[in-house]
């Protein structure tokens, strides 16, 4: 058995042109153009890289860009009036903190000053309190990414045995949140579990977002099995995941690759959630 491969590019770039038609729509209903706010504090390259493939996609989608960048050194203070006053910024409908943030700041004191509406990421705790009880509000875009694309490749989830390898509030969490709400059955696995390739063993679909390099291995795997590795790791012999993927494409039915998998994706649910961001603050959203 070879594994079909999952093509997260492919799919990015259909969810990234649906978002700009949305945003041609809204504005010709009379809307306003979604205004977008990435705000960077201090110079982490890989941060850097981030948010400018953030700015530059959503420009490309018709998005107004907000950018903010702050001072390595900056206060705790003054991040917190910035993120105040693009929270009051009508013309801001979302905002996006790159973390990690420096160690000196408080992030989640940070996070906490975004309102949930303006909170594309999902990571507020009004947001992520309605996800747990399954209701409507911005979702984590990683995770979100992943429903998209098992959506796409038409797994059934309802039923299905669902694992989850990682437990941050980020992905790992929510993801299982999201499996639950399309009726799969949930375990969270991580690190510390015990026999962690039998339990992983089970799945009919399992989510590896542990953040440890080459992780999973064929053994953890069940013959057939849809596999979405969450994991990207730069080693010297380039990117992998926490799936050592070639010795699982002999087993799984469907493989996201790193990279091409699910990281395009998470740019593409933060427009998503920009886009649904500004119908509601603008009334479109009907």
């Amino acid at each position: 058995m070879t594994a079909r491969r999952i093509d997260g590019s492919a799919v990015a770039r259909r969810v990234r042109d649906d978002v700009a038609r949305g945003v041609a729509e809204l504005v010709a209903a009379g809307g306003t153009a979604p205004g977008l706010a990435t705000v960077l504090v201090g110079d982490d390259p890989a941060s850097e890289v981030y948010v400018r493939n953030k700015r530059r996609l959503s420009t490309e989608a018709g998005m107004v860009d907000h950018h903010r960048h702050l001072p390595g050194d900056v206060g705790q203070a003054e991040a917190e009036a910035l993120l105040d006053d693009l929270a009051a910024d009508p013309a801001v409908s979302g905002i996006l903190l790159q973390l990690p943030t420096p160690r000196h700041l408080d992030s989640d004191a940070l996070v906490a000053r975004i309102p949930a509406e303006k909170d594309v990421d999902g990571l507020s705790t009004l947001n992520a309190g309605l996800l747990a009880q399954g209701r409507p509000g911005l979702r984590p875009c990683t995770p979100a990414g992943v429903m998209r694309l098992l959506a796409e490749h038409d797994v059934d989830l309802a039923g299905a045995e669902a694992v989850v390898v990682g437990r941050s509030p980020l992905v790992g969490k929510p993801m299982a949140q999201l499996l639950l709400g399309q009726h799969a059955t949930v375990t969270t696995a991580h690190s510390r579990t015990r026999d962690l390739a039998a339990v992983c063993r089970r799945a009919d679909v399992l989510v590896v977002a542990a953040g440890i390099p080459n992780l999973i291995g064929a053994d953890a795997v069940k013959p057939g099995a849809t596999v979405v590795d969450v994991g990207i790791h730069r080693g010297e012999d380039g990117l992998h995941g926490d799936v050592r993927y070639d010795e699982v494409a002999e087993v799984a039915g469907l493989l996201t690759p790193v990279p091409g998998g699910v990281g395009p994706m998470t740019i593409a649910m933060l427009l998503a959630n920009t886009l649904a961001a500004a119908r509601t603050q603008q009334g479109h959203d009907g």
